[in-house]
């Protein structure tokens, strides 16, 4: 009935959500722990609610949210750029630094796992020819 070809390129974002976070895996998500997740992840830079819309949440879920992790000293105002208020996470907060060692633990269990599961066995039995 419907023809969902032409609707192939809406779609595209809502597969891209599908990827699991380590992060979200473990603390739980929710569109709080989503734009933490992404402040987190710039943690150096500083964004404006509508860069912050690529965490994966809503126009009105962000203006809801972001009063309440700036009132928490969770995220800090950086800077106002005409109209635009920039954001950046807090690393003198230790709510917002426990979070961010706790990714920093999450990636690298996740790196070292990986990195055990793509080791080559040492050949047995077998001596290394060299050519000198």
């Amino acid at each position: 009935m419907y023809n969902y070809e032409r609707f192939k390129y809406k779609l595209k974002p809502i597969e891209c959500m599908a990827n699991e976070s380590i992060f979200l895996e473990h603390i739980g998500d929710s569109p709080r722990m989503r734009v933490l997740q992404y402040l987190i992840e710039g943690r150096d830079f500083d964004y404006t609610l509508t860069d912050m819309l690529n965490a994966g949440v809503s126009w009105g879920t962000l203006n809801s949210l972001i009063p309440k992790l700036v009132k928490l000293g969770i995220i800090i105002k950086v800077r106002k750029i005409g109209r635009a208020t920039l954001y950046k996470i807090s690393q003198q907060n230790e709510t917002a630094r426990q979070l961010i060692v706790l990714y920093d633990k999450l990636i690298l269990q996740s790196i070292e796992s990986k990195e055990q599961k793509l080791e080559i066995p040492a050949r047995r039995g077998k001596k290394a020819e060299t050519g000198l």
